[in-house]
């Protein structure tokens, strides 16, 4: 799965999983360091597992109502089925009712496990997805497409942004 991922999120996934620092190469490979002098915010655990549990369903179809990667995911499926299995809490059913679950935040204060909305159907909310670090999230996308990471950087999403949640996890 991680050779469909950019060296950058390579590293996440590892940071992640392993607990320790890692250092991106020009190639794509990563080395561990022994000490972590961590500059980034911490990982809270629950937080961590949702970032896995994600990672694990890149290249699930986009199914519109999916909620099980057996059959697809739309946005909010896969959010509720991440956000289920890795921390035990159950979400409301669409992307616009799971923006009102949890703490608001700042573009500035969002960490990996955190929720990322846009409006995408010209309503606000319309579309979620689990915030990754370094500016990526991950999302089921829409119809043709599959789990995937993007950049929020990318001017699409930036026009489209709605802002953002941290689930009581």
């Amino acid at each position: 799965m991680i050779s469909r991922t950019s060296p950058g999120v390579a590293a996440l996934v590892l940071l992640l999983a392993g607990g320790c620092a890692v250092q991106p190469l020009p190639h794509g490979g990563v080395v561990e360091r022994a000490e972590s002098p961590r500059t980034e915010q911490t990982v809270v655990p629950s937080a961590q597992e949702v970032v896995l549990q994600a990672l694990a369903l890149i290249g699930v179809p986009y199914r519109y109502g999916g909620s099980s990667p057996d059959t697809g995911l739309d946005c909010s499926g896969l959010v509720r089925h991440v956000v289920a299995k890795a921390a035990g809490l159950k979400l409301p059913g669409d992307a616009k009712a799971i923006s009102e679950v949890g703490t608001p935040l700042q573009f500035s204060d969002l960490q990996p496990g955190d929720l990322v909305f846009f409006n995408t159907l010209r309503r606000p909310y319309s579309h979620v997805g689990i915030y990754l670090g370094d500016q990526r999230f991950i999302h089921a996308p829409s119809t043709g497409g599959v789990v995937e990471i993007v950049n929020m950087t990318q001017r699409y999403w930036q026009q489209r942004y709605d802002g953002a949640r941290r689930l009581p996890i």
